[in-house]
């Protein structure tokens, strides 16, 4: 649904872009990550042809995206990290006006639906100056899909969020990417992208990585296995080291971390090794980093390349 190549672009000869290949599959939702002024909103702005790239294409359902494709841009809701309203108007009114300009029929009736699916049709006529921020994400999603477009693409969403609002709007993108949408989302909030993501892509102005989080993990960290005893398990580590299938075995919070080859065929292995040794196992079971820990890495890596090339 959505494609890029070799998408690159400057402001004055500051580089926000550079050289973006991706693909975003129908039906998926991935993420985009990366620090402050990594080129995430750039990159949405790009995909909606509202700046036009330095070099580079941009095709949404096999189409080419210019400024000037107007009808393709329908196919897309945009929700931008600060959405503006008509703070004196009336939620339904703010709603009415888009669909309205989008052609969408029956404007007011389309307005209520969407404020009725999103918990707000008790606020319909009041002005959206008296929304919470929870509120006005909210209505911000309503807005975004008043014309029923099949991609989505979303701006940190839940940023200032409390918990519950943050949940809330959480479960709607759920929804959404189960009715079939394609999805591309910005945020800074590394859980939401492990919960919600089918995939991440890691931006430090040009793309670090891009996989599923379990496959960069083990691309990086490869399979891991804890192994906790009850007492100190320093005793046990020469026992684990250099065994077939170990690439590394190290103490990390008070149990043993190995890292393995496979876990299938190997933690049978090493429990056997450790049980013979006089080891008493209270548990095995398998490790991954964190995805904070995956992404700090990327980013610590390509915060190095970028300074020496």
């Amino acid at each position: 649904m959505i494609r890029t190549e070799n998408l690159t672009k400057r402001y004055d000869g500051t580089l926000a872009l550079e050289g973006l290949t991706l693909e975003v599959h129908k039906g998926e939702l991935l993420v985009l990550l990366g620090p402050n002024g990594a080129g995430k909103t750039t990159t949405l702005r790009l995909l909606l042809g509202l700046i036009s790239p330095t070099s580079g294409r941009v095709w949404i359902a096999e189409e080419p995206m210019t400024p000037e494709s107007h009808a393709l841009r329908r196919q897309i809701g945009y929700l931008p990290e600060t959405p503006g309203f008509w703070e004196r108007l009336p939620a339904w009114k703010n709603l009415e006006i888009y669909a309205r300009l989008y052609g969408v029929p029956a404007p007011r009736f389309r307005a209520m639906e969407l404020l009725e699916q999103f918990g707000l049709a008790d606020r319909a006529p009041d002005p959206v100056a008296t929304f919470s921020k929870g509120m006005r994400q909210r209505l911000a999603l309503a807005r975004a899909l008043i014309h029923d477009p099949p991609i989505l693409l979303l701006d940190e969403p839940t940023a200032g969020l409390d918990p519950e609002a943050a949940l809330d709007v959480r479960e709607l993108l759920r929804t959404l990417k189960g009715h079939g949408r394609t999805i591309l989302l910005c945020t800074h909030d590394l859980e939401e992208a492990e919960r919600l993501g089918d995939r991440v892509a890691i931006l430090r102005t040009h793309l670090l990585a891009l996989d599923t989080p379990d496959r960069l993990r083990a691309q990086r960290f490869g399979v891991m296995v804890a192994v906790e005893i009850d007492g100190e398990p320093e005793s046990y580590l020469s026992r684990i080291q250099g065994q077939p299938g170990v690439i590394q075995a190290a103490i990390r919070n008070g149990r043993l971390e190995i890292q393995v080859t496979d876990l299938r065929t190997v933690t049978p292995h090493l429990v056997r090794r450790l049980v013979e040794a006089g080891a008493p196992i209270l548990s095995v079971m398998p490790v991954k980093a964190s995805l904070e820990e995956l992404y700090l890495q990327i980013i610590r890596e390509g915060r190095g390349s970028t300074a020496s090339g």
